[in-house]
């Protein structure tokens, strides 16, 4: 069985790590760089940066900021925020940066996807999805979860996997920092409909909702923020939890 990944997310904010609730409301979470440090000394499997204002303030992902958290990491780190071209990639993967996502410039240019694919490898390039549920279907939205489109999600999810995208990151903006679980039936959904990895982000609460994510869900991962800044949760922890209700991580 392959094991489950359990990602931190650095959402970044003029160099800082912050978090919100169902993306308003953002309050301070500390230094991103001593965040990183700390989670991958912990256990995480693998390192999400966010620069979640950078599409909106019409600029490019903090290059300098990635170069310091990829020195203090040993694990994988996919970086996003801002990217729109080949250049930008470039520089983030120079920096460190291992995999990078991309959003609001793949739904106005889809065949960004086919670019960054071919050029860089479908391995290295997240479709991330901010995913809102509303009459009586899952909703796509772009610019920080700021502006809806006419995309379906499963639609477009499965669109940017036929374009190249290595992996989906799915972040429902319903649950995101409710603390009350993961969207299970759309991750499920995604996860049995396409051929690539699905991570589940948005609503993780507690040690249980990670498992619910993973038998339920059908998730290969599984990304939190808050209940990790905030020490609720111990990677270590959650680890050792998912493992005594046989999920398979690395401990």
């Amino acid at each position: 069985m392959l094991t489950k990944r359990i990602i931190p997310c650095l959402d970044i904010k003029d160099g800082r790590t912050v978090k919100g609730v169902n993306f308003v409301n953002i309050r301070e979470a500390g230094d991103p760089v001593e965040l990183g440090h700390a989670y991958a000394k912990q256990g995480a499997d693998e390192l999400t940066f966010l620069d979640i204002t950078a599409t909106i303030d019409k600029r490019s992902t903090f290059v300098e900021l990635v170069k310091q958290i990829a020195l203090n990491v040993n694990i994988p780190f996919t970086v996003g925020g801002g990217i729109s071209t080949e250049d930008n990639v470039s520089k983030l993967l120079e920096a460190g940066a291992d995999k990078i996502t991309i959003n609001s410039a793949a739904v106005k240019n889809p065949d960004l996807i086919d670019r960054l694919a071919g050029e860089f490898g479908s391995q290295c390039i997240v479709l991330a999805i901010d995913s809102n549920y509303e009459n009586d279907t899952d909703i796509v939205y772009v610019h920080g979860g700021r502006k809806p489109t006419t995309r379906h999600t499963m639609e477009w999810a499965k669109e940017a996997v036929e374009r190249g995208a290595g992996e989906i990151l799915l972040t429902s903006m319903n649950h995101d920092g409710t603390k009350d679980g993961f969207a299970i039936g759309i991750t499920k959904e995604l996860a049995e409909t396409l051929p690539v990895p699905i991570i589940a982000s948005g609503g993780a609460g507690t040690c249980e909702h990670f498992v619910e994510v993973f038998n339920e869900g059908k998730a290969d991962a599984a990304l939190a923020a808050s209940i990790f800044h905030f020490g609720e949760i111990p990677i270590p922890q959650l680890k050792q939890y998912l493992n005594e209700n046989n999920i398979t991580v690395r401990l």
